[in-house]
C-alpha cells in the first residue's frame, strides 16, 4: 500500500462529512413484574435512543414492550387508587370472586315433578276414556239381544167361588184359586248369560187379583232355552161388586181371567261394569173352566209382549 501524502489527507478532511456526536442514553423506570404484592420497588432498565425507526432492532417488539409498560402502569395505578392488595392462589394467579347464581335447583326439580304428575294424570284420563269408549261399544252391541218370552199354558188346579164375608164382616163372594203357569224363556245372546226374574204375576178377574205368584230369580246360560213354572195362589179373595157377574154352578162354568206381569233380564257383559237390562210387560186374556183340571194352552198371538 502506498502511503498517503499530506495533501491528500488535507484534501479529504474537509470533504468527509462530519459525524454527529453520539447522543447520551436515557433510562425509563418501569414497575417490576414482581410488584403484584403492593411493593413499590422498581427496577431500572436502559433504553437506547435510535435516530430512526430503521436503526431499531424490530418495530413490533418495541410496540409489545410499550404495551407491556402501559398495562403494567394501568394495574399499578389502579392498585394504588384502590389501596387493596391482590391475593394470589397456590399457582400464583390472582384470586377473583366467583359470582354465585341466585336461586336453587329445587325449583327445577319441582317443575319436573309436576310435569311427571301431569303426564300420569293425562295417561290415566286417556285410559279411562278409551276404556269407557270400549264399554259403550260393547254395551251398544249387546242391546239388541233381548230374551224371547212365551206364555205356554195355565193349569187350573183348584178354583172355588162361594158366598162369605170379608175380615170386616161384609158379605161378598170369595174366590179361592190355585193354578200353575208355565213360561218359556229364550236367551238369544251368544256372548253372555242372563239373570231372569219377574214382578208379581197376577191372575185377575175384573181388575181384582184372585191369585198371585212370582218367578224366582235364576241364571240362564247364553243361547239357551228354558221353561219355568210359577205357582199362583189366592185364598178367600173378596170380589165385592165384581162378584155379581160371576155365576158358578156345581157343574162349573167358564171364567174370563187375565194374566199380567213384567219379566226382567240382566246380562253381565263385562262383569258389573257393562250390564244389559231388558224388561217385557206381558198381558194374556184367557178363559178357564172351573170344573176341568186340564191345562189351558195359550197361543203366542193371544198375549201381548211389550
Amino acid at each position: 500500500m502506498h502511503a498517503k501524502s499530506e495533501s491528500d489527507v488535507t484534501s479529504l478532511a474537509p470533504s468527509s462529512p462530519s459525524r454527529s456526536p453520539k447522543r447520551p442514553a436515557y433510562y425509563v423506570q418501569s414497575p417490576s413484574r414482581d410488584s403484584h404484592d403492593g411493593d413499590k420497588s422498581s427496577s431500572m432498565q436502559a433504553t437506547p435512543v435510535y435516530n430512526s425507526p430503521m436503526e431499531s432492532p424490530s418495530h413490533p417488539s418495541h410496540s409489545r414492550a410499550s404495551s407491556a409498560s402501559r398495562f403494567s402502569g394501568v394495574f399499578r395505578s389502579s392498585s394504588g387508587r384502590k389501596g387493596k392488595r391482590t391475593r394470589l392462589n397456590e399457582k400464583g394467579w390472582p384470586e377473583c370472586n366467583v359470582i354465585q347464581e341466585e336461586g336453587a335447583y329445587d325449583d327445577l326439580d319441582e317443575d319436573e315433578g309436576m310435569s311427571r304428575k301431569c303426564q300420569v294424570v293425562i295417561a290415566f284420563l286417556a285410559f279411562v276414556l278409551l276404556f269407557t269408549t270400549f264399554c259403550l261399544i260393547i254395551w251398544g252391541a249387546s242391546r239388541p239381544y233381548k230374551p224371547d218370552v212365551v206364555v205356554k199354558s195355565l193349569l187350573m188346579n183348584n178354583f172355588y167361588a162361594g158366598e162369605g164375608t170379608d175380615h170386616t164382616g161384609v158379605p161378598t163372594k170369595l174366590v179361592t184359586a190355585n193354578c200353575t203357569l208355565k213360561i218359556s224363556v229364550h236367551n238369544t245372546a251368544g256372548m253372555f248369560g242372563i239373570h231372569v226374574t219377574s214382578s208379581p204375576i197376577n191372575l185377575m178377574y175384573s181388575e181384582i187379583t184372585v191369585a198371585t205368584g212370582q218367578l224366582e230369580k235364576y241364571y240362564q246360560p247364553r243361547n239357551s232355552r228354558r221353561t219355568v213354572s210359577v205357582v199362583l195362589e189366592g185364598d178367600k179373595v173378596p170380589l165385592y161388586g165384581a162378584g155379581a157377574g160371576l155365576a158358578l154352578s156345581n157343574t162349573g162354568g167358564k171364567i174370563p181371567l187375565t194374566l199380567d206381569f213384567d219379566l226382567f233380564s240382566r246380562g253381565d257383559v263385562v262383569g258389573k261394569l257393562v250390564r244389559v237390562k231388558h224388561r217385557k210387560h206381558v198381558t194374556c186374556p184367557i178363559v178357564v173352566d172351573s170344573s176341568k183340571t186340564k191345562a189351558v194352552k195359550i197361543s203366542q198371538g193371544a198375549c201381548t209382549y211389550e
